[in-house]
């Protein structure tokens, strides 16, 4: 069968079809599976990773476990969630292996940082404003995903990435202190009126 031919079965393929394929082990339904989640699943790992190579190595990886791990979804809740939930972690697992990110998420916790009411997290997924995330340090960066898009806990992220629950508080209220004055520099978001008392924060960008 032809590339093409294949890529069009592929596309033709439900839901059910390609899960009961994967689980069969079918080249054809692992293809139909990458093809139909991948683009959204590199954007999830494009806010995780250095660069595009990294995130395109960080798909890969996920997708293998993805593939390896099938027979353990059981239909509760979306496909597509449950793939975000491997490709989130094996994120953060290569991630922990860099010391840089070790360090990064071990600062001290934040102090007398004003954080204005603008609603940040409803913004996180606009393409602009995923940029502006990718500027700031990797540890905030991680806990700002982690908490502001993924939906974990304090709690939770301390667990996944080993730290103490305040160090993951302390981290995303730096993180939000940053973006926020990186996107109001971007003119995306408008600087409220009165004195703002993030200043100290930029040492860490």
């Amino acid at each position: 069968m032809s590339y093409l031919s294949r890529v069009k079965q592929a596309n033709t393929m439900s839901e059910e079809m390609i899960l009961q394929g994967c689980l069969d082990n079918l080249s054809t339904a692992q293809e139909a599976l990458y093809n139909r989640f991948s683009p959204r699943m590199l954007g999830v790992c494009y806010r995780y990773a250095r660069n595009k190579e990294d995130a395109e190595d960080m798909l890969q990886e996920g997708f293998m476990k993805v593939y390896s791990q099938i027979h353990q979804y059981r239909g509760v809740g979306a496909l597509e969630g449950w793939i975000r939930k491997i490709m989130v972690h094996t994120c953060i697992n290569v991630l922990k292996k860099n010391k840089k990110f070790s360090d990064s998420v071990d600062l001290v916790h934040a102090s007398s940082i004003h954080i204005s009411d603008c609603n940040i997290p409803s913004m996180m997924q606009a393409k602009q404003v995923v940029e502006c995330i990718r500027l700031l340090p990797l540890g905030y960066r991680t806990v700002l995903n982690l908490y502001a898009i993924e939906g974990f806990s304090h709690k939770e992220i301390s667990s996944i990435l080993e730290i103490e629950e305040s160090t993951s508080r302390s981290q995303y209220t730096r993180a939000r202190a940053l973006l926020e004055e990186i996107l109001i520099k971007k003119r995306i978001l408008q600087k409220p009126r009165g004195k703002m008392k993030i200043a100290s924060a930029f040492n860490f960008l």
